[in-house]
Order: C-alpha cells, then structure tokens, then sequence
C-alpha cells in the first residue's frame, strides 16, 4: 500500500520512506485512484468555507491547513509519479524520491503549526485539485511540466506573496519560519524539475526552447488557474529561462483576462 492509499495523514508521513522503496520495486506502471484517500472531507473549493484573516489565530491556522494539503498532495504526486513511470532514469526516481520525502517533512511542519495555534488537522475541508491536474496518459515530460514547473513553480509565487501579506501580523512568527523555509526548499524541488525537462528533452533529441511552449499550450485546459503576481527571482533561481517566465507572465494574463478572451496572450 502506497502512501495515496493511505488514510491517517500522519501514517501517510510515516511510511513515505517505505512508499518509495516500494516504488523504485515496480517493473510496470501501477494504476492510482482517482483522488487519494483521506482522513477529513475531500470537497471541491466551492464549497469550502470562507477563510478568516491572517489577524486572527483562526486564519492563520486556516492558511497553514491550505498548505497542508497542498504540502500532501504534492508528496503524493511525487509517489504517483515513481509508481506510474517506473522506467523513469534511475537519477531521476532517486532525486524524486528526496523531494518527496523532503515534502513529507513541510507536511510535518504545516501540521505540527496547526496544532500550536489550537487548531487541527481536519478542522475544514481540503481539496484534491493538484493530484487531479495529472492523469494515467500524461508522458513524463508532461508529469515534469505540470507538477514540479507549473504547480510547484505557481507555489514559489504564491509563497513569496504569502511571505509579504504575513509581514507585520501580530503572533506571526510561528507560521512565517514555516512559509519562508518552505518557499526557500521548494526552490530546489523545482529546478529539480527544470533540469530533468531539458536532461529528457536532451536524451530524447527535442528542443526544449521549442517543446515547452507547445506542450505547456497542450496541457494549459486541465491546469488550475493560478494568478499571483510571477515572482521573476525565485523563477531564474529555480532554473526558468526569460522565455519560459514571459510564457507564465502571458498565461496568468489569460486567465486574468474576461470570459471569452483568453488565449490570445500566451504566444510569445
């Protein structure tokens, strides 16, 4: 049983280790289920409740609870990823599996911060948006795009702006060493995903210059929107080229564009 099939979240921490040596076993891609189990309700955020300011320590916790989930799935897809491409590059698998076990460790931390301001896991429902943005069909290169480039790079911008709204918040000290050490960690789970696009692109004959707008326009529908301000530093520092960045820059103009005017601004 893998870590996704998995109820109890601090279970799920426990045997992340023991996930991916599982995984690095599988000779053939393993079949996942549509969303992964949960101990708390799993809604689409509609119907989650409306948030409380960062003032207040409700608010806070809610926030940390957010990324919680987020911190969860994407330790979740990094075992999907190991168990539906077991013929990924054994340097690969072996980098991945670190990311994965670094982002147990975030998940630890968001939770751990939960419970010292009074709160707990459970308290309001989570979603299963980002293990749904992937699919069985997807190629690696697309697992790379969309998890570690798309979702894990939209988190470095949205960490950075997370960072800036905490500044100044009474009692903030506790969640803001959590944000900021996980915004500075994620730098490193995303240009682990920028250097192994442009390894594949290269082992595989194809120009990334080429390959990352056209296959970025090809998954661009089933990507949850995001539209924090694009953190440029963070970006080149996570090994986004100009190109790539202005690409972003051109998407989260699209989907802050009216109904019925998007996709004429993310061509270069």
């Amino acid at each position: 049983m893998f870590a996704f099939e998995i109820a109890d979240v601090w279970e799920k921490i426990e045997r992340i280790q023991e996930s991916c040596e599982e995984a690095f076993k599988l000779k053939s891609p393993y079949t996942c289920p549509e969303d992964p189990t949960r101990d708390i309700d799993l809604l689409h955020p509609k119907f989650h409740p409306p948030k409380k300011g960062f003032v207040t320590p409700e608010g806070q916790a809610r926030m940390l609870h957010d990324l919680a989930s987020i911190e969860l799935q994407a330790m979740e897809l990094g075992i999907r990823t190991l168990v539906e491409f077991p013929d990924a590059p054994q340097g690969f698998k072996e980098e991945l599996a670190a990311v994965t076990i670094s982002e147990a460790e975030h998940l630890r931390m968001c939770l751990e911060g939960i419970d010292a301001l009074g709160f707990k896991w459970g308290q309001w429902p989570v979603h299963a948006a980002l293990w749904r943005a992937v699919a069985p069909e997807d190629t690696l290169l697309d697992r790379i795009l969309i998890v570690h480039r798309y979702l894990e790079g939209s988190g470095l911008d949205a960490g950075d702006t997370l960072i800036r709204r905490l500044e100044g918040t009474s009692g903030k000290e506790t969640i803001q060493k959590i944000v900021k050490q996980i915004n500075f960690e994620e730098i490193g789970h995303v240009d682990f995903g920028s250097r192994w696009y442009r390894e594949i692109c290269k082992t595989s004959k194809i120009d990334p210059a080429v390959d990352f707008p056209e296959r970025m326009d090809s998954l661009r529908t089933r990507l949850p929107k995001r539209v924090e301000p694009i953190n440029r530093v963070l970006r080149g520092k996570a090994g986004f080229t100009d190109e790539e960045i202005q690409y972003y820059e051109n998407l989260r103009l699209d989907f802050l564009a009216p109904a019925g005017r998007m996709g004429n601004s993310v061509k270069t």
